[in-house]
Formats: C-alpha cells, sequence, structure tokens
C-alpha cells in the first residue's frame, strides 16, 4: 500500500478513535446499529475486550498518553465481573483477556496484567477435554461442542506456555489446534463453525452450520477466524502443518470474494439478492493474511499481502465512517449472523480493522 495513502489513512484513523472516546464514556460497546450508537454490553459478554484492545494498539502504535489512560483499568474491571460471574466466561476468554490484560503487561510490564492473563490462560485449560482432544465451547449442555472461532483463543495459551516456560499449555493449545484441522477445516479450504463429539470418548459426531447458512456452508467469519488462528498457531510453533492450513483456508476466502473484496456473511448463499456483506470478516482475514504474508517466502508474500491491501483499500474507501462523525463506529456494513446483527457495524472489526492497517505501519508486537 502507497506509505501516503496508508498515513492518510491512519491520520483519519486517530482523529476518529479519539471521538469514540468522548462517545463512548465507560461503554463496553459491541453493535452498533443504523443510529450509529454502540451498545453497552455486560463485560463478560465475548466481545468485551476489542474496545480496550483498540486503545491499547492505538497507544502501541503512538505513545500518546490518552489511549494508555482510556485503557488502564479495562482488565481490572474484567477480573472484577470475572470473579462474580465466572459462570458466564468460556472458551472466549482468549478475546477478553489478550486484547486488555496480556496487552497491558507487553506494553507495561504491569504485574497485575501478568496475573489477570495467567488466571485467564488456566481457565481456558481447564475447558480441554482430554477425550476429543478440543476446547469446549460454551457453557451448560454443549459439553461436546468446539468451535472454529476458538483457534484465535489459543493464542492466549501459547502466550502463558512462553511466559511460564510450562509446556502444558502450550500442548493443549496444539491439540486443539490439530483437531480443528482434522474436523473444522474440509479440503477445499472452506470450514465448519460447530464441531460435534461424544464428550466421554471423544468420538466425532457432526457440524453444525452454527453461525452460517447451513452445515455445509461456509460462514465468512468463521473462515476468517480460521485463516488467521492457524497463522498464528504457525508463528508460535513454526510448525508447518498449521501455515499450510492458514494458506488453504485464504485461498479459498481470497477466491470467494465479490469484486470489492468484502466477503458476504457466507460464502455459500444460495442467492446474493438482499444479502448482507459482513467488514468484520474482511477486516479479520486481512489481519490474518498479513500474518501469512511475514511466514511465507519472499516469492510468496505479494500473494498474500497484495491481498491484504485491497481488503483494507475496499474497507477504507467503501465501508468507513469518516464523513460521519456522530456514528461510534469505524466500520460499516457488517453481519452477525443471518438473524442477527445484520448489517450492522461490530467493534471486532473495528479491532482488526486497526489491527491490520497498524501491521501495514510496522507493528510487531503480537497478542492473537
Amino acid at each position: 500500500m502507497d506509505k501516503a495513502y496508508l498515513e492518510q489513512t491512519w491520520s483519519k484513523l486517530e482523529g476518529k478513535v479519539d471521538r469514540m472516546i468522548a462517545q463512548l464514556g465507560g461503554k463496553t460497546p459491541h453493535v452498533a446499529g443504523a443510529d450509529g450508537k454502540y451498545d453497552d454490553t455486560p463485560m463478560e459478554w465475548w466481545t468485551s475486550g476489542f474496545w480496550a484492545g483498540i486503545l491499547w494498539v492505538m497507544y502501541d502504535m503512538t505513545g500518546k498518553e490518552h489511549y494508555k489512560e482510556a485503557a488502564w483499568n479495562w482488565d481490572v474491571k474484567m477480573e472484577e465481573r470475572f470473579v462474580q460471574k465466572a459462570q458466564n466466561f468460556h472458551h472466549d476468554v482468549g478475546f477478553q483477556f489478550l486484547s486488555t490484560a496480556v496487552i497491558k503487561h507487553a506494553i507495561t510490564g504491569d504485574a497485575e496484567g501478568l496475573r489477570r492473563g495467567l488466571d485467564a490462560a488456566n481457565f481456558l485449560a481447564s475447558r480441554f477435554n482430554l477425550a476429543g482432544n478440543f476446547l469446549r465451547a460454551w457453557n451448560g449442555d454443549k459439553v461436546g461442542w468446539s468451535i472454529i472461532d476458538s483457534m484465535m483463543n489459543v493464542s492466549l495459551l501459547f502466550w502463558a506456555s512462553e511466559t511460564t516456560g510450562d509446556p502444558r499449555y502450550k500442548q493443549i493449545a496444539v491439540r486443539h489446534s490439530e483437531t480443528t484441522m482434522k474436523y473444522g477445516v474440509r479440503e477445499d479450504g472452506s470450514t465448519n463453525h460447530i464441531i460435534s463429539f461424544d464428550p466421554d470418548t471423544g468420538e466425532y459426531i457432526e457440524s453444525f452450520g452454527g453461525q452460517g447458512l447451513a452445515p455445509d456452508s461456509t460462514w465468512s467469519r468463521g473462515n476468517s477466524w480460521a485463516l488467521h488462528g492457524f497463522a498464528n498457531v504457525y508463528r508460535y510453533t513454526g510448525d508447518v502443518r498449521f501455515l499450510n492450513e492458514a494458506k488453504r483456508v485464504a485461498h479459498y476466502f481470497i477466491a470467494a470474494l465479490p469484486d470489492d473484496h468484502v466477503p458476504y456473511w457466507d460464502f455459500r448463499l444460495e442467492s446474493l439478492e438482499g444479502m448482507s456483506r459482513d467488514s468484520s470478516a474482511a477486516a479479520i482475514a486481512a489481519s490474518g493474511l498479513l500474518e501469512i504474508a511475514d511466514a511465507v517466502p519472499a516469492g510468496e508474500k505479494r500473494l498474500y499481502a497484495d491481498a491484504a491491501e485491497r481488503i483494507l483499500r475496499s474497507l477504507t474507501e467503501n465501508y468507513a465512517t469518516w464523513d460521519r462523525p456522530d456514528h461510534e463506529a469505524i466500520l460499516l456494513h457488517a453481519t452477525g449472523s443471518g438473524t442477527v446483527n445484520i448489517d450492522t457495524s461490530l467493534i471486532y472489526g473495528d479491532y482488526y480493522y486497526i489491527e491490520a492497517l497498524a501491521k501495514l505501519r510496522g507493528w510487531k508486537r503480537r497478542i492473537y
């Protein structure tokens, strides 16, 4: 991407995030609808760390204290809720604590951030099913379910192993990744969302469509979670199996994109008429594609970097709210699934958009 264009975009982004600090106040944002106002969700909701993650990345990139000040207490509030409502937390503690406690410790050396991050890693490790070699998704009666999203959460376990020197966290993360590779990714690089196992024997039962259209469809954000997640696993392990898996998913994702490089909410919709895009899937994939570009030999880099830059340019020019200062989100036209949060703004889409742009500007710190 042209350096002048990138710097111009980053300048607009700084102005946007500064306005968001004032607009959001103490809210924990998840989704913004047509009115452009982000909601305020409970701290145990899976997206509760992404706003703080935005602030920490902005601080790391700029050194401007107001970003750090706005982010500082987020992991404190997260832990308070974790103590009060532990039963409401699940596999997504990776999303929640990587973007708050872990990055806080990584940037500032804060000892309490380290402790909170390790507590979250212990909680996540406790969800590992030994018979099936998978991390359990959600709570309640879903004892045999695993989901593609957790390919992003395993980074918390890899981080914990690197931090403590204890290989058990990494061993769990690798086993879960191998299971997801076997049952969560199809031969053509498309992905399943929910994978079901017998929780006692570990035997594979079936896959569900989950947030996608159908069991045999490909939910575009699930595909992007896998793309980014397997690239992360390769970064932590150096095991080329995971890089090849990330590339296989990336090839499917890139090939399935429409002309403007931002996917519809599912890649196998029966008709595109009236169907919504998912800018969050595009942003996640762009960040993951840049991870792959960093990992492959020089002759392959442009394939993945160019795809990421095409996505980011389209998001910047066609999906961003630069001309809507009262809008509290950065990206428009995101979709949670085919039944909820249709054509909205989603905070994790905003986060991964910023993460990807930061990588293009040389950001080397990794929390996922």
